[in-house]
């Protein structure tokens, strides 16, 4: 099976150029392709990890992946799937969410040995002359078909800032510059770039009379059509120390039902075949389609170690050994405490469990907080240093969420 055959089993192709001429080159021969990344925070997040997974899969097919960091659209916004103007970031924050990235996508794709690059576009777009960029590639652009673009249509009721406007030029000029330096002839994205990626590849046309072509893959969504990678306390970050490896696990362990076989095909590389097996299924197999869904997806973003660590420690809660050291953990001081102890709704919120005082009476009320398998039915109820006895106890929040406080 070739890789664009691979990408369409996994229903990860969304949109497509010259899809012919596509799977020609992307079957049969070996071409530089780049994806965008702009570092709009110090972590990538788990939209981003779909875009990795394709960069690996065409990488292991002998195609170069170039990834770039956007240091300089970065410094724009895109406007794409905004309902509004992103926060202006300087360039020193850029620069650092940048050097975050880097490490990150080093654990899914291969940059050893020119196997893949690493570019910044503030190399060239920043220093830019206004005028003469306005000369050379605005004048390629219409505005009125600038206008039909869904990135910019859905904005316009709403207010679109005139800096916004640009990005679509900017990420177009990004494709020009690859193409004449790296010989890049294919551009990858959400398929909420597809107008920026036609841009770009007209551009490309008008500037050096040759034909490029995009692709963009299936965004990452649950069934009602909402973005993944969300959840109460944020969003599912890739680094550990925004979102811990146990609380990443958790995460794919609780997908719904309706999602795991796709996020099996998105987000791991098992053989579609054995996954296409595990789509028959039902109830317990399903958990344990879940579990595996976990691990590898885990294991590709954090390592294998720390997957074995963390699907440990999950057995350990749900086999009622609740007493891993694996466990998100929160350690309280003698300060938390008054008298010798402390309210459940205070522990709650320290153990960022709740986010509000108001938000873990609910919890209470609803009956959804446990203590050492204790159930918790008065707001006013307290945890002392007492029940400390054997150096931690384990609160649950639901059915699913654990988690360990030490004193």
């Amino acid at each position: 099976m070739g890789v664009f055959e691979e990408l369409t089993a996994r229903g990860l192709i969304a949109q497509c150029t010259n899809e012919e001429k596509v799977k020609d080159l992307l079957n049969n021969g070996k071409i530089n392709f780049y994806i965008g990344f702009d570092p709009t925070a110090d972590s990538l997040h788990v939209g981003h990890l779909l875009q990795l997974i394709v960069m690996a899969h065409m990488q292991k097919a002998g195609h170069r992946p170039i990834a770039i960091i956007g240091g300089g659209t970065a410094m724009v916004g895109d406007p794409s799937g905004r309902t509004d103007m992103r926060q202006m970031m300087t360039k020193e924050t850029i620069a650092h969410n940048g050097d975050c990235f880097k490490s990150q996508m080093s654990n899914v794709v291969d940059f050893s040995e020119g196997k893949a690059l690493m570019v910044n576009n503030a190399d060239w777009l920043l220093g830019l002359n206004y005028v003469d960029f306005l000369r050379d590639i605005g004048v390629h652009f219409s505005v009125n078909r600038m206008l039909t673009a869904e990135c910019f249509k859905s904005r316009l009721e709403r207010g679109l800032s005139f800096i916004e406007f640009n990005y679509m030029l900017m990420q177009s000029y990004d494709f020009l510059e690859l193409n004449r330096r790296y010989d890049c002839v294919l551009e990858l994205g959400g398929d909420d770039q597809w107008s920026n990626i036609l841009g770009g590849i007209d551009l490309v046309r008008r500037c050096e009379g040759k034909e490029v072509y995009g692709m963009t893959f299936a965004l990452l969504t649950t069934s009602d059509g909402k973005k993944m990678g969300k959840t109460q306390k944020g969003a599912v970050w890739l680094d550990p120390k925004k979102t811990t490896p146990y609380d990443f696990y958790q995460y794919w362990r609780n997908v719904e039902d309706a999602n795991v076989i796709k996020c099996l095909k998105f987000l791991t590389f098992i053989p579609v075949e054995e996954i296409e097996k595990m789509a028959e299924w039902k109830d317990a197999q399903l958990n344990q389609a879940k579990e595996i869904l976990a691990y590898e997806v885990t294991k590709i973003v954090h390592g294998e170690a720390e997957a074995d660590k963390v699907r440990a420690a999950a057995k350990a809660v749900f086999g009622g050994g609740a007493n891993s050291d694996d466990m998100p953990t929160t350690a309280l001081t003698a300060d938390d405490f008054t008298d010798g102890a402390i309210m459940i709704t205070d522990l709650l919120v320290k153990a960022k469990l709740a986010p509000s005082k108001g938000e873990a009476r609910r919890l209470i009320d609803q009956g959804g907080i446990s203590v050492d398998d204790n159930k918790i039915t008065d707001v006013k109820a307290t945890v002392t240093t007492a029940d400390f006895e054997k150096g931690h106890i384990i609160v649950k929040k639901g059915k699913k969420v654990f988690h360990k406080v030490t004193l």
